[in-house]
């Protein structure tokens, strides 16, 4: 009789296997097939072993790509992280309309599609007739995204800045709610300054949701494609070619599949070590606040 739950019970998982199967297992089978032969049309492909594997790694514009690739998301780290947490102090701490506004606010942007984020900003920005290039040329200061490595970048961050810093802030606004009343009572008893209060009490409180937000916001911006590639098209030159831009401009542009396949197995391997990284990170952080 045990033996038929358990039975039952497998074919209530069998669907979960299935999906997996067919979102993950099955084209991360054929990128492995692709990676080790040389395609030249269908039927015909030569087996290369590892060879395109190495062809990759030595590639001097991947390495450049993922340099590029971590400068950014290390530049979108510093600047989301203490932006989000800062926006998140000065909300209402207690329930109301104020508040409510103020969630909605920040959720707009998330809201928004990527590639439709980097159509607003290539407008906004645009040297000739956007409201922010047109304007910041206005004052005597040459912007244009589209000639300026520099001023790609910056318009880059800006972008990035304003489509997920709201992500941040919402996260340390969830912890702050969540810390007792209680704490800042007694704080008010000792006399505690607001940096005080901000440094022992709310910090630690936000330290699980704000290692969350990191993780969430690395991976992201890790991970960017739509935005960039709309408003550069990862120029000028190859200044904002990131590393799924460049990936897609070797499947796509070049249809060099062996080539594509080892490097999206490559790219892959990279998440996945850095996941791994920053889940040990959070396992320590529940060591230390148990």
């Amino acid at each position: 009789m045990d033996k038929w739950e358990d039975n039952k019970a497998w074919f209530l998982v069998l669907p979960v296997f299935i999906i997996v199967a067919f979102s993950a297992i099955i084209p991360l089978m054929t990128v492995v097939n692709y990676s080790i032969q040389d395609i030249f049309g269908p039927g015909q492909r030569i087996f290369v072993g590892t060879e395109w594997f190495k062809a990759v790694l030595s590639d001097t514009r991947l390495h450049e790509a993922l340099i590029r690739q971590f400068i950014f998301s290390g530049l979108v780290l510093v600047i989301e992280m203490p932006l989000g947490v800062g926006i998140a102090l000065l909300m209402p701490k207690e329930k109301g309309w104020a508040a409510s506004i103020c969630l909605v606010l920040l959720a707009l942007p998330l809201l928004i599609p990527w590639n439709v984020i980097g159509t607003i900003w290539m407008i906004f920005t645009r040297p000739d007739i956007g409201l922010l290039g047109a304007g910041v040329n206005a004052l005597g200061i040459a912007f244009d995204h589209t000639a300026s490595p520099s001023d790609a970048w910056i318009t880059l961050m800006l972008m990035e800045v304003w489509h997920w810093t709201p992500l941040v802030a919402l996260l340390a606004y969830a912890g702050l709610r969540a810390i007792p009343e209680a704490y800042f009572q007694a704080a008010r008893i000792d006399g505690a300054s607001a940096w005080a209060v901000f440094k022992y009490i709310q910090l630690p409180k936000m330290r699980g949701v704000l290692t969350i937000a990191l993780l969430l916001r690395f991976m992201d911006s890790f991970l960017i494609y739509a935005e960039p590639f709309v408003l550069t098209g990862g120029g000028p030159g190859n200044t904002t070619t990131f590393l799924s831009i460049y990936l897609v401009k070797v499947a796509v542009g070049q249809f060099d599949l062996g080539p594509a396949a080892a490097f999206s197995l490559i790219y892959f391997l990279i998440i996945l070590l850095f996941s791994w990284l920053f889940y040990q990170a959070l396992q320590n952080v529940g060591r230390g606040e148990a």
